[in-house]
């Protein structure tokens, strides 16, 4: 048995997080109920300051530039793009001091763009949840066996590895130069496929089905699993079975309903056929009509 109560054991750090965003307050919260103390909590939108009261009750609502100067560990949770100003603007503002931790939560960049604050004597973590966070205490249990994203000096190594554990999820280690490419393939196979399934249902429903959901579920379940224990060597349908007609009929179909996802099917379908093809799951002589479907197609 743990003979430390979660607020008094060794190491429990004094956290600042901007901001209250569905990702920062999740996961200051999950700090929280590892017993770090959250002091302070930045929240400009109405939403954001709902998202703070709920999952951190208590803790002060200050500015950015007001949180850094009294914590341990400041927690970025900011867009992509709005990460390199924030951390210039922190700097430029005095508003952290060395031997802190940094903490930011972007996929996209690693440590590299904290090096203003790094510069000054701070310590450089990039901690990059692999999830959807609906911004509300369900995440805080979803957070189990979640794999981050994780960048960092070699020296604070064991500092991320112990933050990520503590959160519920497990460290993978992403090499600075990789970590576009790593946050790319996320976002290709999480975003588009929102997008994907989406407009599935929305052809459906132009077919007349009352309920999309009802055919997708488990053929999308299935494929997903399929897809996540075999490969490549889960592809189905007529692209890898060479149906060169069965696409076209598609392809006049989709074009009456939506130009724009028929553009989408031959761009996939283009891909789909190239993976097996090096797989050896099409042969190359079912390919060449079906390639010159597409190719048609993708010019008229």
């Amino acid at each position: 048995m743990n003979q430390f109560a979660p607020h008094t054991r060794p190491g429990r750090l004094a956290i600042g997080v901007i901001s209250a965003g569905r990702v920062g307050a999740v996961l200051g919260a999950a700090l929280a109920r590892a017993g770090h103390r959250v002091v302070a909590v930045s929240a400009v939108s109405s939403a954001s300051r709902r998202r703070a009261s709920a999952l951190l009750p208590d803790v002060a609502l200050r500015t950015p530039d007001e949180i850094g100067p009294d914590v341990d560990l400041l927690l970025l949770a900011v867009p992509d793009d709005a990460l390199p100003g924030l951390v210039e603007g922190l700097v430029n503002a005095a508003a952290l001091h060395a031997g802190q931790f940094v903490m930011h939560t972007s996929g996209r960049y690693g440590i590299d763009v904290l090096s203003p604050a790094t510069a000054i004597g701070t310590l450089p973590l990039a901690l990059h949840p692999v999830m959807t966070f609906t911004g509300t205490s369900i995440d805080l249990d979803r957070l189990t066996g979640v794999c981050f994203g994780a960048t960092s000096v070699p020296v604070l190594r064991p500092v991320a590895e112990a933050l990520v554990l503590e959160m519920g999820g497990e460290p993978v280690w992403i090499d600075e130069a990789d970590r576009v490419l790593y946050h790319a393939a996320l976002a290709h196979g999480a975003n588009h496929l929102v997008t994907l399934v989406a407009s599935s249902m929305d052809l459906l429903r132009a077919a007349g089905v009352e309920n999309p959901q009802r055919l997708l579920g488990p053929l999308l379940s299935a494929a997903l699993d399929n897809a996540l224990r075999h490969g490549d060597a889960g592809l189905t349908g007529p692209v890898v079975r060479g149906d060169a007609g069965t696409v076209a009929a598609h392809l006049d179909a989709l074009m009456g309903v939506s130009p724009e996802t028929a553009a989408a099917y031959i761009a996939m379908a283009r891909l789909t056929a190239d993976r097996a093809l090096a797989a050896g799951l099409l042969p190359a002589d079912d390919a060449v009509a079906l390639l010159g479907v597409l190719s048609r197609r993708s010019r008229s």
